[in-house]
């Protein structure tokens, strides 16, 4: 299990990995924060990123706030940091 800490910017044109804010990862999402599509685009864009199911990474604070801490089942940290730089550098 793995985890990471994001900032997310929602309604943005694309979702994407765009920067580090300290410790943590800037997220645009291009869903709107509005029922909840934000995060359901938080939980599929870390799915896809970690070649995992959907319902192995769920969002374990900030569930109404822009920072949030994602926890993915599947994958130790290392290969986690490896997707996020492979996708951000």
């Amino acid at each position: 299990m793995a985890r990471v800490t994001v900032k997310v910017h929602p309604r943005a044109k694309r979702t994407a990995l765009t920067g580090r804010l300290g410790d943590a990862y800037k997220l645009d999402l291009a869903a709107p924060p509005v029922d909840g599509k934000a995060n359901e685009e938080c939980v599929r864009f870390f799915a896809a990123l970690s070649g995992v199911p959907r319902s192995s990474v769920r969002i374990v604070k900030g569930l109404t706030g822009r920072m949030k801490v994602v926890e993915v089942d599947g994958v130790t940290q290392g290969e986690l940091e490896h997707h996020i730089f492979s996708n951000y550098a």
